[in-house]
C-alpha cells in the first residue's frame, strides 16, 4: 500500500492541474467574458480581452457577441411641433458596449438573449426617443438640418441604449415625408424661389453682358479711330523719311561718282608712276647685273689662279715630304740591313750575305713603296685642287678647264695652234715593280 500512495498522489495532482487549466477561460477581441456566480464583486464580473480563472462549481461563464446590430426603424405618423404628421424612415446600428459601467448593464440583461430579442428591445426604445425627437421640432427644422436632427436623436437615443449596455454606432435618416404635403410644398417653394434667383442672376448677367459688349463697342470704336490716326500720322512720318533717304540717297550717289571719278584718275597716274619706278628699277638692275657679271669674271680668275698656285704648292711639298720620308726610309732599312749583315757575318758567311739581300731587297721596297705614297698624295692635292677651281667657277667643270688652259697657253689665243702636249698635272701613272725580299734570296 505504501507503494501505491506517491503513485496517486501524482494522479491526483495531475487531475487537479487539468481541472484547474481547464476552467482557465481567454476572452476574444470580439466577445464579452462574463463570469457569474460567486465573483465577490456583484451579480457578475466582465473582461474584454485577457483571461480569468473560473472557479468550478461556485463559478460559471459565458460570453455576449460584440457584434454589430443593424435595427431598421421606419416611424410613421409621429407628430412634430406643429402638429403635422411625418414619416422618417431610418435604420440604426447598435451594438454591447465595452465600457465598464455599460458591459454589467449588458451583463444583467442582455446575457442568454439572442440577437433578435436584443434586436427587438433595441427597435422599441429607438421608436420612443425618435418620436421624441421629433415632436421638439419643426418641419422646417426636420427637413433642412438634418445634421441637428440627428445629433438630438444621438443624445436621446444612448442615454436610453445605456441603460441596458447599447451603444449606438451610426443613424441613417432617408426622405422625411408628411400627409398633408407640407414638405412638398416647401421643396416647390424652394424650388420656385431658386427658379427667380436664377432668373434674376440670369438678367443680371445679360445685363452686365449687354452693358459689358456695348462698353467694349465703344472702347473698340475709340481704339480703332486712335489706331488710324495714329496709322496717318506714321504714314506721314514714313512718307517724310522716304524722302529724306531719297535725297540722302542722290547725295551719296554723287559723292560715290565724284570720289570714283578721282579714283580712277589717281590710279592712272600712280600706274604710271608705277610703271616708270620699274623701269628704272629694272635698268639699275640690269646696270648692276652687267657690273656683277665684269666683277664675277676678274674675281673668279683670281680666284682660280689663286686655288692653283696654292695647290701647285702644296703638291711641291708634299712630294718633297714624301721623296725626304721615303730617302730616310731607305737609309734606315740600309742601315739596319747593313748591321744585321754584319751580325749575321760573325755566324757564316752565307747567313750574312742572305740578311744583307734582305735588307737591300726591304729598303727598295719601302723607297718604292714611299715614292707610290708621295704620288697619291700629289695626286689627290691636284684633284682637290681642280675640284676648288671648279668650285671656284660656280660649279661649272668645262669653265674651269678652260681657264686652266687659258693659263698654259703662250701665246694669245687668236694665234693658237694645237698641238699635243700633256698638261702638267695630268694624271700619270706609274707602274712600280713590287720585288719581295724573298725572290732575291732565290
Amino acid at each position: 500500500m505504501e507503494i501505491y500512495l506517491p503513485v496517486i498522489l501524482v494522479v491526483v495532482a495531475f487531475i487537479l492541474v487539468s481541472a484547474i487549466l481547464k476552467r482557465y477561460r481567454r476572452c476574444p477581441s470580439d466577445k464579452i467574458l462574463v463570469v457569474y456566480g460567486s465573483t465577490g464583486k456583484g451579480s457578475a464580473k466582465c473582461v474584454h480581452g485577457g483571461g480569468v480563472f473560473v472557479w468550478p462549481i461556485i463559478q460559471d461563464y459565458a460570453y455576449l457577441n460584440l457584434t454589430p446590430i443593424s435595427i431598421e426603424a421606419n416611424l410613421t405618423n409621429a407628430l412634430s411641433r406643429q402638429n403635422i404628421r411625418v414619416d422618417v424612415p431610418c435604420r440604426f446600428t447598435v451594438g454591447i458596449s465595452t465600457e465598464t459601467d455599460s458591459m454589467n448593464n449588458a451583463a444583467e440583461r442582455l446575457l442568454g438573449l439572442s440577437a433578435n430579442d436584443i434586436q427587438d428591445m433595441a427597435r422599441d426604445i429607438l421608436f420612443g426617443q425618435l418620436r421624441l425627437v421629433i415632436a421638439s421640432m419643426s418641419i422646417e427644422e426636420l427637413n433642412q438640418d438634418r445634421d441637428v436632427f440627428q445629433e438630438n436623436i444621438k443624445k436621446n437615443v444612448e442615454i436610453e441604449l445605456k441603460k441596458i449596455g447599447l451603444k449606438l454606432i451610426n443613424v441613417n435618416i432617408t426622405d422625411i415625408k408628411d400627409e398633408s404635403g407640407y414638405i412638398e410644398a416647401l421643396g416647390q417653394e424652394a424650388a420656385a424661389k431658386a427658379i427667380n434667383e436664377a432668373k434674376v442672376k440670369v438678367a443680371e448677367q445679360e445685363m452686365a453682358g449687354e452693358s459689358g459688349k456695348a462698353k467694349f463697342q465703344m472702347e473698340t470704336r475709340k481704339a480703332v479711330a486712335a489706331a488710324n490716326a495714329e496709322a496717318v500720322k506714321g504714314e506721314n512720318s514714313a512718307k517724310v523719311e522716304i524722302a529724306n533717304s531719297e535725297a540722302d540717297l542722290r547725295e551719296r550717289e554723287a559723292e560715290a561718282q565724284r570720289r570714283a571719278t578721282a579714283a580712277e584718275k589717281i590710279a592712272a597716274a600712280k600706274a604710271l608712276e608705277e610703271s616708270y619706278s620699274a623701269e628704272q628699277k629694272a635698268e639699275l638692275a640690269r646696270a648692276e647685273r652687267e657690273r656683277s657679271t665684269q666683277q664675277a669674271n676678274v674675281i673668279v680668275k683670281q680666284e682660280i689662279e689663286k686655288q692653283r698656285i696654292v695647290v701647285e704648292a702644296e703638291a711641291e711639298a708634299e712630294q718633297k715630304r714624301v721623296t725626304a720620308k721615303g730617302e730616310a726610309d731607305y737609309v734606315a732599312f740600309r742601315a739596319k740591313g747593313e748591321a744585321e749583315a754584319v751580325r749575321i757575318k760573325a755566324e757564316g758567311e752565307g747567313a750574312a750575305a742572305a740578311a744583307k739581300a734582305k735588307g737591300e731587297a726591304e729598303a727598295i721596297f719601302a723607297k718604292m713603296e714611299a715614292e707610290a705614297r708621295g704620288l697619291n698624295e700629289v695626286l689627290t692635292k691636284q684633284a682637290a685642287g681642280y675640284d676648288k677651281m671648279i668650285q671656284a667657277a660656280g660649279g661649272d667643270a668645262t669653265k674651269a678647264y678652260t681657264l686652266l688652259l687659258l693659263e698654259k697657253l703662250p701665246e694669245p689665243a687668236s694665234t693658237f695652234t694645237p698641238t699635243l702636249s700633256v698638261p702638267r698635272f695630268s694624271p700619270v701613272t706609274v707602274m712600280v715593280p713590287v720585288l719581295s725580299p724573298f725572290s732575291l734570296l732565290s
